[in-house]
């Protein structure tokens, strides 16, 4: 039976009841109405004409005229029309022979007297039969008041058992099988795809339950037939994992360990029993390495480690593991996710390339200081040339010796700078500390590039106040950023141009800018810009430098606790400035 016909059923039954009570109250209520109408139609005509007789004898003598005579004997018709009790019949015919006896012609008094006596006496037998009749008819209808409120009441009572009993069990009809979907339902969100449901009717809740099966088992075929791939593909990668140079450690959304190769476990110092299935923040709290690894902030986090009895280097990176959309095209099923399922640890030994670097650098920071020794002799030697007394030269030849010497300062620059470059990548970066006047810095600054500024005619601006509080800076290498900015600047600036040095305090910090009006620098090129030995292409009229300069100046700039940027856009010319935190 469908659901639609059982609710039709139900609906249908409870109409019928109600009809069924409205009926037995109707016809009660009307048994009862009729018994009352005849106590008051028979009865009370029958008393209204006993009334209205005696009221014409009581207020008229003897012998009555033909007037009151007419009216009494109409009222007398009236009640040999509406006798309806037993013995007032014989009353009324009683009535009917004293009232002729009393209104006969040629009567004596005494007769009319003795008549006008029987006369009395028969209205009140009819009056006392009527009486009597009302009385007896009253109790009827009281004892059919009764019988009809014990028979409504026994109805009510019926009927309010038997709609209770339907108002109780008839929503389980609908609210037990959803209870018993929703049931299952649950159990399918467990992966218990084993669940089934059972409904033997003929209604929705059966073919719904027949659907809810059929689903079911084709998530376990696609549960068992995926399982064993699933397996054999779990063990594949960890077996890839356990064979990887790298440390690698696993987490799930929970923070708890997944997985750890061979390699991580040796560095952490812990086997893979002790942390697989564990809480990684409680782990940390034991473990000092495990903690770095875990708050590395980033990626691209470099650690010393003390491993294989030597000093060892790894770059830390950590990645998130985001569950892609998954697409089931043989059942066309997409599963959208979206969610994080965890994070994956990587540490890459970088010990070899560290080596490499360091030696590479020791081997800049050698060449560039034997360089040095060269090349100031060169450069006095060009000295004593420019002097006159040594003798004196042709156009050609001080042309070539200007060209030597401007190679010579490029390559005396570029030497100083490999020299920077090698302190800063060793850790021997010495820095002089001392509270310092911003201005006193710029105006060292200014007076470094004025003569560069004056061969192309470009005007120096400079915007500051004169009261600036200190900064805790080396003021050479400081001096020497923004010398490099002043450089740069003047080096890609057009002619009769300016240049607009800009010193203010922001937040604590007070920044320094070097603003010029060149075609600027294109967005791309801009994040590369204190990379060291990266130089923006150029048409090749304005190529030069070694592209340290800037890379130079970001550390020198960071290790004084400061922030270095540039901003920058096509057509508009560039900006870079630098920023030092106020002493305190």
């Amino acid at each position: 039976m469908k659901i639609k016909t059982k609710l039709r059923l139900g609906f249908g039954f409870l109409f019928v009841m109600v009809l069924f009570f409205g009926s037995i109250s109707l016809f009660y209520l009307n048994e009862i109405s009729g018994s009352a109408k005849v106590i008051l139609k028979d009865n009370y005509k029958t008393l209204k004409f006993t009334g209205a007789m005696r009221t014409l004898l009581d207020e008229h003598d003897l012998p009555l005229t033909p007037v009151v005579q007419q009216d009494f004997e109409q009222q007398l018709q009236g009640e040999e029309k509406n006798i309806t009790e037993v013995g007032e019949g014989t009353a009324v015919k009683a009535l009917k022979q004293a009232y002729q006896e009393m209104t006969a012609t040629g009567v004596a008094a005494v007769v009319q007297q003795t008549a006008l006596r029987n006369v009395r006496a028969q209205l009140r037998t009819i009056e006392d039969v009527n009486m009597k009749a009302i009385v007896r008819k009253n109790d009827a209808a009281q004892a059919s008041v009764s019988k009809a409120t014990l028979y409504l009441v026994f109805a009510a009572s019926i009927s309010f058992l038997i709609l209770f009993s339907f108002i109780v069990n008839f929503p389980g009809f609908v609210a037990n099988p959803l209870q018993e979907f929703t049931e299952a339902i649950r159990e399918i969100s467990k992966k218990n795809y084993k669940q089934r449901l059972e409904f033997h009717n003929n209604d929705e809740f059966s073919e719904l339950a027949a659907a809810f099966n059929g689903m079911a088992l084709q998530l376990n075929k696609w549960e068992n037939s995926n399982l064993a791939e699933l397996k054999s593909e779990k063990l594949r990668i960890e077996a890839i994992i356990e064979q990887m140079d790298d440390a690698i450690i696993g987490l799930n959304d929970k923070q708890d360990v997944l997985f750890i190769n061979k390699v991580a476990a040796q560095l952490i110092s812990l086997s893979p029993a002790q942390v697989v299935g564990q809480n990684a923040a409680d782990l940390q709290k034991k473990n000092e390495l495990l903690n770095r690894i875990l708050n590395g902030q980033g990626k691209d986090q470099n650690l010393k480690i003390y491993a294989n009895e030597k000093e060892s280097h790894f770059q830390l990176e950590s990645r998130e593991i985001v569950i892609p959309n998954f697409e089931d095209q043989e059942n066309n099923v997409i599963f959208a996710s979206g969610k994080s399922a965890g994070k994956v640890y990587i540490l890459k030994n970088i010990t070899e390339f560290k080596e490499l670097d360091q030696a590479k650098t020791n081997f800049i920071a050698t060449v560039s200081h034997e360089l040095k020794t060269p090349l100031s002799s060169i450069k006095m030697s060009l000295k004593l040339l420019k002097d006159e007394r040594v003798g004196d030269m042709n156009k050609e030849q001080k042309e070539l010796v200007e060209h030597i010497n401007e190679d010579s300062d490029r390559l005396l620059k570029i030497t100083s700078e490999l020299l920077d470059l090698a302190q800063v990548e060793t850790g021997n970066l010495q820095l002089n500390f001392v509270k310092s006047d911003p201005k006193q810095i710029v105006d060292y600054a200014i007076d470094s590039v004025k003569l560069q500024a004056e061969q192309k005619q470009i005007h120096l601006e400079l915007v500051s106040k004169n009261s600036l509080p200190k900064v805790n800076a080396d003021v050479e290498k400081t001096a020497w950023v923004l010398i490099n900015f002043l450089s740069n600047a003047l080096r890609y600036s057009p002619e009769k141009s300016k240049l607009v040095i800009q010193v203010l305090e922001k937040n604590s910090e007070v920044e320094f800018s070097v603003r010029d009006f060149g075609k600027g620098i294109e967005e791309q090129y801009q994040q590369r810009l204190f990379d060291r030995y990266f130089q923006v292409p150029t048409d090749g009229n304005n190529k030069s430098g070694s592209g340290l300069g800037l890379a130079i100046s970001k550390d020198f700039i960071e290790a004084e606790q400061g922030r270095i940027w540039v901003e920058s856009a096509l057509g508009e010319g560039s900006r870079f400035c630098f920023a030092l935190p106020v002493a305190g």
